[in-house]
């Protein structure tokens, strides 16, 4: 069996999938290493999904080529690189021994213990692989190399309860992925082609899961999909998100049930529902909107104006109480002039979005945006990109002062080590990664992974400083203490 260690990029629907083939691993009967030093096989997962993307992930792979003419280990790439580009990087790359696409990784044992009884083949030529450019091939240093290539078009697959993982966040939390693929046709997106058509996992089959987690410690769930309000309507029955939120709200020892990558379609009764009043489902709904000018959304792909979108994220807000949203938007899209980005602005201003992710566009082949005329300069996306980050930065310092004395519900990750005596954790508005922390002081000693209650008294330009606080009235506490109705 073989030692083996594994590195993971891209986005938490890619950490899932890495979190399959580490359990695949183990339960095959080989070991994760942490050193990459002493690996026999080096596992490097993928993104492709934007140009920076692309980059990281070649620059990684000859990384631990390097690595591997040193050590001897074996080289694996699996991920959305590998099923975009696999012969690409098969050809420029000869270092790898083996690729596994998006719907292949659950082989990745088998690939490991082949590649393993391979003898080391010596590099031919030496020197250090060559550092990667913004497009691919890449030239590399070589080595001859017998590769493995079982990247798949047929992408099909989806990981269900069944399939071993070995969870890779700390104890308290998770990513729950319940849909596989996407069946929308945004005109700058690369997934469909990446991950094939939307495939949802069963009810029965996620609550499963998540009393599995549960079980092994997980209180906090973030549920993750290219799609999550499509979910479901591709299987038997047509089971709804809303549904799926009621059941694991039902899970016992879950206490926080999040929604991540929602597309912005029509959001149901019932669906409002559980998010005001379910106690294990959190008013936090992220909801990637893309841009605020109607002729952007046009030629995007999107699917619904501005005015809609308007209309929609403003009855959330009045149906759901205390809601944080979460958006995401590009700049530069072709054709957007300064007309466009001027409703962009507005449109940002108007919705007051607790959380806003702004990309710059990157123009991706073998997508419909690719052949699209009238493209950005890439001073103009730069220059659009500062200005709305800016405008975005001084409406996330107003939602913070207004946290300012007020009772949240927070989760404790870790002790400070730039200022001892602080702990530091998550409030039930902050996901994990991606939006900030909180420092907080307690009288009485925290364990990590224990839910408190903090008292804001600072806020900083991200993070927020408080105390822990007991014998508090439950009603004045957020998010769940405010939702009587």
């Amino acid at each position: 069996m073989a030692k083996v260690h594994f590195v993971t990029l891209g986005c938490p629907k890619n950490r899932v999938d890495a979190e399959h083939m580490l359990g695949l691993s183990q339960k095959d009967g080989h070991e994760l290493c942490d050193d990459v030093s002493q690996a026999d096989a080096i596992v490097v997962n993928t993104c492709s999904f934007i140009d920076s993307a692309k980059e990281e992930s070649v620059n990684t792979i000859l990384e631990m080529a390097n690595i591997k003419e040193d050590t001897g280990a074996k080289l694996l790439v699996t991920g959305c690189l590998a099923q975009r580009y696999g012969d690409a990087i098969a050809e420029s790359i000869p270092e790898i021994d083996g690729l596994l696409g998006t719907a292949d990784y659950s082989r990745l044992p088998e690939m490991i213990s082949k590649v393993h009884a391979l003898a080391p083949i010596e590099n031919a030529k030496g020197g250090e692989a060559k550092k990667a450019k913004n497009s691919l091939p890449i030239v590399s240093s070589g080595g001859d190399v017998e590769q493995s290539n079982w990247v798949s078009d047929e992408l099909q697959f989806v990981a269900g309860c069944d399939m071993p993982r070995t969870n890779t966040m700390p104890q308290y939390t998770a990513y729950l992925k319940i849909a596989e693929g996407c069946d929308n046709t945004c005109a700058f997106c690369i997934i469909p082609k990446l991950r094939g058509k939307q495939r949802s996992r069963p009810i029965a089959d996620l609550v499963s899961e998540a009393k599995r987690l549960a079980k092994g410690g997980v209180q906090e769930l973030n549920l993750i999909a290219q799609d999550l309000t499509g979910y479901g309507h591709d299987l038997e029955g047509k089971p709804t998100l809303a549904q799926l939120l009621h059941e694991l709200g039902r899970v016992e020892g879950l206490k926080w049930v999040r929604c991540m990558y929602a597309y912005p379609r029509s959001l149901s009764k019932d669906l409002r529902n559980e998010l005001a009043t379910n106690p294990r489902v959190l008013p936090y709904f992220d909801i990637p909107t893309q841009h605020g000018s109607d002729r952007m959304l046009r030629r995007m792909r999107r699917g619904r104006d501005q005015t809609k979108l308007k209309k929609l994220l403003t009855s959330l807000r009045e149906d759901v109480p205390n809601i944080v949203l979460r958006s995401t938007v590009i700049v530069g899209f072709p054709g957007e002039n300064e007309e466009d980005f001027n409703q962009l602005e507005d449109f940002a201003e108007t919705l007051r979005f607790e959380r806003l992710g702004v990309f710059k566009y990157s123009d991706e082949e073998d997508t419909t945006a690719f052949e699209l005329d009238s493209k950005c300069e890439q001073n103009d996306i730069d220059d659009r990109y500062d200005r709305l980050m800016q405008r975005q930065q001084r409406i996330h310092e107003s939602h913070l002062e207004d946290l300012l004395g007020t009772y949240h519900e927070a989760v404790v990750e870790r002790e400070s080590e730039e200022y001892p005596g602080l702990m530091i954790g998550r409030l039930w508005s902050q996901a994990p990664e991606i939006d900030g922390q909180t420092y907080f002081s307690s009288e009485n000693p925290l364990a990590i992974g224990d839910f408190v209650t903090v008292k804001i008294d600072q806020v900083h330009a991200y993070d927020v400083v408080g105390e822990v606080v007991e014998n508090v009235d439950e009603n004045q506490v957020l998010p769940f203490g405010v939702r009587d109705r």
